[in-house]
């Protein structure tokens, strides 16, 4: 039996509770005083950097509040002008930009280190009036020109990281400028908007139960034009009712002598509102949130062009989170679905797309965590040219410790192998069925039909309503924009909030660690989580029950002219005959050059030949590969570009006709040994970089020694019938 409390542990922990209530009202109050000084900065972001401005949307033909600016490198750092520029595009949902750059273990942080050199696409609190989605998109495709024309020795184009809701943005303007694009990195990123597993992620719900896309349009009028970037923010707090309304608060004030400056650097980020024009912010909603219009290739520009995400050249290298309830691995990942029925159509798109999950990491945490960054975000900084030269087709990266490595070829804290993986992997997450599919759909043609009448019969009166002064009141009273207010200058109680902070910080009295008062102040705290929490699991449930008969109805998805008898996904993409006919003449033409090429060629073949059994490409091979390629000058060394073209042929040919590209691969070699020799030589070097040659791998090594053998081989010869002539 525990000891029950003394009447000293209640007066210190009554002493110590105290003074941790006014220190944690001194950090409110500094938080108030925090935000308005961030609001008034002509270039409000949180980018731990030095930057200087390249290029200012607001000068463009079509002008924009985005900005592209340089990242200037920390004391200490080198930039190789020869790798390619890493491009960070910062999402715009209802936050400020710079989270990309938010510490220095943060993606642009990592990629520094790695040399490459970095840029930044952020934004301003207020759009360019008029300003769309569209308008955006052809800005950042004019600042990655400006990238591209200030490193014309960088080995490669840029490599385009988009966060959260800018990944969409950046595979849109990839699909539609694929030539801009090196490798894009798509983090965090929303795709396929419908995709989830029952009795998990309900905010895929909410679209359909409040009735679509009207309320979108009524924020947006009830603005004057403008949408409010506090409704995302709210949305992404109504998620977790648990840390909004109690965690986040109870550790800073259980923590408070330590905990300060870590939730006052978070703050800065999380309540720099921003806004968007209700346009923009309609068209969001309309065609990704609820119309999941994206992967189906049913978006068009205003020179109606369809962009087609199969477009995209570039390796596609998407990061998600079994944790992250925003976007999960499903909605990061289900496109793949959308657009393609089998790996061997991917590849005959030539895309390459990678992918990796993380167990447990929530949805901030992808972009934030310096666990991440050091980790998952530095492998593909340090390999984004081992991604960039991968073969076209679909897989999976996976990271293992690097002191299982005794090769000495892996630099980072980690070891990255790419393996082979099919559909069936990403269907194998889970994900929705015919009738699922169903519901959403008919749930985006109510959100149609209600947009519809609201604009016919409501919105007049609200935009009469509605003056911009009358706009500007209703912004001010948002509630996550009063409690900065509470907490301001204009409260006169803060004041002596400031001077008591003081006199408790000189005179800290911290309660002892044992006293029990802090347990049970613990268990309190655990049980109010837990409230919370089951709170949470209830209206989530709920949420999903309602979405299923509402929108599960028959007769309701009939009247709404959805397909209730098709098998059938309402949400595909087209297919092309065209394309199919392109694929075929691709396929011939690679049959007829199947002798044509030298010892590059026969090299790079052989060497994919024997490492097909693998089905996996680990960095330490290619950290052979890069090696070689950098030891070699003049005319002999071959371009990263040129090296990914050759690889690309190879591996198709392989894959076309296995056994016919190797018996043309004597066609390709030269009669000096000597070159022969060196050949096989660095072959076994780069593949052993990965391990022992072992089984199947072994003999295909054997096989290609054989075709490469310095010496030619005797074949024997048949016997002739009796009274053949010799010729």
């Amino acid at each position: 039996m525990s000891e029950l409390p003394t009447p000293a542990d209640a007066m210190g922990y009554l002493a110590d509770a105290r003074q941790r209530a006014i220190l944690f009202l001194d950090v409110m109050r500094q938080r108030s005083a925090q935000s308005a000084a961030h609001n008034a900065e002509a270039v409000p972001n949180v980018l731990d950097f030095r930057a200087e401005l390249v290029c200012d949307g607001r000068r463009l033909k079509r002008p924009v509040n985005y900005l592209l600016v340089r990242i200037l490198p920390p004391e200490g750092i080198t930039l190789d002008a020869r790798k390619r520029p890493f491009v960070v595009v910062d999402p715009r949902a209802g936050h400020g930009p710079g989270i990309g750059g938010f510490k220095a273990d943060s993606e642009i942080g990592v990629a520094m280190r790695a040399g490459h050199p970095c840029y930044f696409v952020g934004f301003l609190p207020d759009p360019v009036p008029g300003q769309t989605i569209e308008d955006v998109a052809r800005a950042e495709a004019e600042f990655l020109e400006h990238v591209i024309t200030l490193h014309p020795e960088a080995d490669g184009k840029p490599c385009v990281i988009g966060n959260c809701q800018a990944g969409w943005a950046v595979m849109m303007l990839a699909a539609l400028r694929p030539e801009l694009f090196g490798p894009i990195i798509v983090a965090g990123s929303p795709l396929s908007y419908w995709a989830g597993v029952r009795g998990q992620y309900p905010m895929r719900y909410s679209g359909g139960l409040l009735g679509g896309s009207w309320l979108t349009a009524l924020a947006g009028d009830l603005g004057a034009g403008v949408f409010d970037g506090a409704w995302l923010v709210s949305n992404f707090e109504n998620q977790n009712p648990a840390n909004t309304l109690w965690s986040k608060q109870y550790n800073l004030y259980s923590k408070i002598d330590t905990e300060a400056d870590r939730y006052l650097g978070f703050e800065k980020w999380w309540g720099g509102h921003v806004s968007l024009n209700a346009e923009e912010m309609q068209f969001i909603v309309d065609e990704l949130f609820i119309g999941n219009k994206l992967a189906a290739g049913e978006i068009r520009t205003s020179d109606g062009t369809s962009i087609d995400l199969r477009n995209i050249r570039s390796p596609i290298v998407v990061f998600c989170s079994k944790g992250d309830n925003i976007t999960p691995p499903q909605q990061a990942l289900d496109w793949i679905l959308d657009l393609y029925d089998s790996v061997d159509e991917i590849r005959a798109h030539g895309q390459t797309i990678v992918y990796t999950i993380h167990d447990s990491i929530g949805h901030l945490g992808i972009f934030v965590s310096a666990g991440v960054a050091r980790k998952e975000h530095d492998e593909f900084a340090s390999n984004i040219d081992l991604i960039d030269v991968l073969p076209p087709g679909l897989y999976e990266a996976v990271l293992t410790p690097r002191e299982a490595d005794a090769s000495g070829l892996a630099t980072g804290e980690w070891v990255m192998r790419c393996e082979a993986r099919t559909l069936d992997d990403i269907r194998a997450l889970g994900g929705n069925t015919i009738e699922d599919e169903r519901m959403f759909a008919a749930a985006a043609r109510a959100s149609e039909l209600n947009l519809a009448m609201y604009r016919t019969f409501a919105q007049p009166v609200v935009k009469a309503m509605v003056t911009p002064a009358v706009a500007e009141t209703m912004k001010r009273m948002h509630p996550l924009r009063l409690q900065y207010d509470v907490f301001g200058p204009a409260n006169p109680f803060m004041a002596w909030v400031a001077s008591s902070a003081e006199k408790v910080r000189e005179d800290r009295k911290q309660a002892d660690p044992e006293n029990p008062f802090l347990a049970w102040q613990a268990k309190l705290s655990d049980a109010i989580v837990t409230g919370l929490e089951d709170f949470r699991k209830m209206a989530e449930r709920s949420a999903e029950d309602a979405f299923h008969r509402i929108y599960g109805s028959p007769a309701l998805q009939t009247a709404l002219g959805v397909d209730t008898a098709s098998d059938k996904r309402p949400r595909r993409a087209a297919k092309s005959p065209l394309h199919a006919e392109l694929v075929r003449q691709k396929v011939d033409e690679l049959r007829a050059d199947f002798s044509k090429g030298g010892l590059r060629e026969a090299a790079i073949r052989a060497l994919i030949y024997v490492g097909l059994p693998r089905a996996a490409v680990d960095e330490r091979g290619f950290e052979v590969i890069r090696q070689l390629r950098q030891s070699q000058t003049g005319s002999s060394g071959l371009s990263l570009a040129e090296f990914k073209q050759i690889v690309r042929r190879q591996f198709l040919m392989l894959k076309i006709d296995e056994e016919a590209a190797m018996a043309a691969l004597p066609d390709l070699l030269p009669e000096d040994s000597a070159p022969r020799r060196a050949t096989i030589d660095t072959i076994r070097h780069i593949l052993e970089g990965t391990g022992p040659l072992e089984g199947e791998v072994a003999e295909r090594m054997q096989r290609v020694e054989g075709i490469f053998a310095p010496e030619p081989r005797i074949t024997p010869v048949k016997a002739r019938p009796a009274g053949t002539k010799t010729p």
